[in-house]
């Protein structure tokens, strides 16, 4: 069964980005993916692999444990799909973190290819304190 670019994000999100099963990252991303982070003060990009992005969500997992992760709205129009999630987590003094984010994904032949990502970075950091 053929799934749609919004099912294919959403499993992304529930399999991997959650960091429940990382190194499942190259079922859904394409060998190379383009990663914009979108930034007020200096937008860049980067690419990625599968591996790279299984490495970026272990991090996330050795910073904050075992986090909880919830899409709060998914919405698609064609080959893009926009998600908002909430993720919370704990840092190495066990004080909850919570991060608030959103991204559109380019789905190309059931892979992501490219994304562009925001996230509070400046709640991260008054959190982090």
């Amino acid at each position: 069964m053929i799934k749609s670019e919004k099912e294919i994000v959403s499993e992304f999100f529930k399999i991997v980005r959650s960091g429940k099963e990382i190194e499942r990252a190259s079922e859904f991303m394409a060998e190379t993916v383009i990663a914009h982070q979108v930034q007020a003060e200096k937008e860049y990009s980067v690419t990625r692999s599968p591996q790279d992005y299984s490495d970026h969500v272990q991090e996330m997992l050795d910073e904050y444990g075992d986090f909880s992760l919830e899409v709060q709205e998914l919405l698609a129009d064609g080959a893009k799909v926009y998600a908002r999630w909430r993720q919370i987590g704990e840092n190495q003094k066990g004080k909850q973190i919570i991060e608030i984010a959103s991204v559109v994904y380019l789905v190309e032949n059931r892979k992501i290819v490219e994304y562009w990502i925001q996230i509070d970075r400046k709640g991260l950091e008054l959190q982090e304190g």
